[in-house]
């Protein structure tokens, strides 16, 4: 898409600090990191959503996220790194095309697990969960 900013990064209109690229994925810095080190990774397929990606574009999607976590950990020397998308508008995507977060964590930076973001925890009693258990199970 012309006005996607990752499809421009993707056909080199803009520039990026490219840390991998294959047939399918791209991954660069990200210019506003929440850690030194943040990397985003992208499919080159311009799809909004995880779900909407080709099975086999997403396959190279989440490999190389797996592939490039321990990179961006020992580069940076991090202890850690948190993974994570942001999947649709009301989640806080920002950018309508898929990508993938990868962040390094280090001991005792102070940011917490993502259990700790300010999220109101809904309470649910077991026929609850049974019941959100077997509609995702109906759809998956």
């Amino acid at each position: 898409m012309a006005d996607c900013i990752f499809c421009q990064i993707i056909d080199g209109e803009i520039p990026s600090r490219t840390v991998y690229e294959d047939e399918d994925v791209l991954a660069f810095l990200d210019v506003n990191p929440l850690a030194r080190g943040h990397t985003l990774v992208i499919p080159k397929a311009h799809e909004a959503a995880a779900a909407d990606l080709p099975g086999d574009v997403r396959d190279a999607l989440f490999t190389a996220v797996g592939r490039l976590a321990p990179a961006v950990e020992a580069a940076v020397g991090a202890d850690a790194s948190t993974i994570g998308m942001n999947n649709g508008p009301a989640s806080g995507q920002e950018v309508p095309h898929g990508h993938v977060h990868v962040v390094p964590r280090f001991e005792g930076d102070g940011v917490g697990p993502l259990h700790a973001l300010d999220w109101p925890a809904p309470e649910l009693d077991d026929d609850e969960f049974d019941d959100v258990q077997a509609a995702i199970s109906d759809r998956a």
